[in-house]
């Protein structure tokens, strides 16, 4: 029987999420509660339900309370608590920051709600955003008391920190841009072996960091845009970089849905599940091998998957990790920036995703019986 998307749930989840108290363990999250609303904003939006379920006058009251989160500086804060109004004194402004992520979300949750961002403070934004960046061209999360960028050197802020400036950029004038060639530099230089990119450069390969680059590089035009290099035209990334990124994106998907299913390391299972191929560490795994008898990548060898073992197949998002729901969203949404998702076994990963992962109630789970009030971020990646 076919796996069924049970949307009517999704919907219902994301309303509890948007219109009722979300559940205690979110305590500790009240300070990104603009990053919560993208989620479920775009959740919504995604299984064409935001209008549906939602009157205008709810929609407009979104709007207000998003912009109660701008700063008059520039940027956004994460939720109007941190906002002291005419309580505030000189000296406090180091509690009410303006964040990256936080005017990312923001900005991108107006977008879905249809605001034409008149009320965006579009030049002081793009003005606090350079100043967020730092030398070496990655960004800060916020500028502190001493207006110095502080925490950074985060691929997710790169991320953030271009789809600012691609939400932004008609009305910004050269002045107020950045430093887009040394944040392309950063973003080239943490490029692994495996061909995925990390955190930084000489860090670990992780497929949330290689979409967070991919997404970075198209929102500024440095995707596989031509580049000169010893005086001759080409494209960065190369050719047999992105055949070696793909390689290693293909390589995520496996069967392994649980912690106990990891061999011990050190154990004949361990040592036969695990080769070393010109020093790039790869699963052994046939189904985290998933290459169709036509793949290009195979050199004209094709792999038979092993459909007893392919009937759910999720992604990971590193060597030696289990499937977890949201690499779903990392992995494929990188192989999809490359025109490459083809490339996946897609049935595995929807009987994974519809059969482990989606709960009766609604929404996804991290991992396969996880109940999902824990993170809706799992929910929103699950729906893509």
């Amino acid at each position: 029987m076919a796996s069924i998307f049970n949307k009517s749930t999704h919907i219902r989840y994301f309303l509890r999420c948007l219109k009722t108290h979300l559940p205690t363990a979110y305590s500790s999250n009240d300070s990104q509660r603009v990053t919560l609303a993208f989620f479920v904003l775009c959740g919504l939006d995604l299984l064409d339900a935001l209008d549906t379920n939602t009157t205008e006058n709810e929609r407009a009251a979104y709007v207000d309370w998003i912009y109660r989160c701008q700063r008059s500086d520039g940027g956004f804060r994460g939720f109007t608590g941190a906002d002291m109004g005419v309580d505030k004194t000189e000296g406090v402004e180091h509690w009410d920051p303006a964040n990256i992520a936080a005017t990312y979300f923001a900005l991108a949750s107006l977008a879905i709600l249809g605001d034409d961002l008149a009320r965006v403070k579009r030049k002081e934004c793009l003005r606090w955003l350079k100043r967020l960046q730092l030398s070496d061209g990655t960004f800060g999360e916020a500028l502190g008391s001493d207006g110095e960028a502080h925490s950074g050197r985060d691929m997710r802020f790169c991320y953030c920190a271009a789809a600012i400036r691609w939400i932004l950029a008609d009305r910004m004038g050269e002045e107020d841009d950045i430093d887009v060639d040394g944040l392309v530099r950063f973003i080239e230089a943490s490029q692994t072996y495996e061909g995925g990119f990390a955190n930084g450069p000489a860090h670990e390969t992780h497929a949330g960091w290689t979409y967070c680059a991919l997404g970075a590089l198209s929102l500024l035009g440095r995707l596989r845009a031509p580049v000169k290099s010893n005086g001759a035209a080409q494209v960065w990334p190369s050719d047999d970089s992105v055949k070696q990124m793909l390689r290693w994106l293909v390589s995520l998907q496996t069967s392994l849905l649980q912690e106990e299913d990891l061999p011990v390391p050190g154990t004949t299972e361990a040592m036969a599940q695990v080769k070393l191929d010109s020093g790039a560490q790869q699963t052994s795994l046939e189904a985290a091998q998933v290459i169709s008898p036509e793949d290009p990548l195979a050199d004209g060898v094709g792999v038979e998957p092993l459909q007893d073992e392919l009937q759910w197949a999720g992604l990971t998002g590193r060597c030696n990790k289990v499937a977890d729901t949201c690499y779903t969203f990392w992995a494929g949404g990188s192989l999809t920036m490359l025109d490459n998702i083809h490339l996946l076994d897609q049935e595995a990963l929807r009987g994974y995703l519809l059969e482990k992962t989606q709960h009766r109630i609604g929404g996804f789970g991290k991992l396969p019986g996880d109940v999902p009030g824990k993170d809706m971020l799992f929910t929103f990646h699950g729906s893509l």
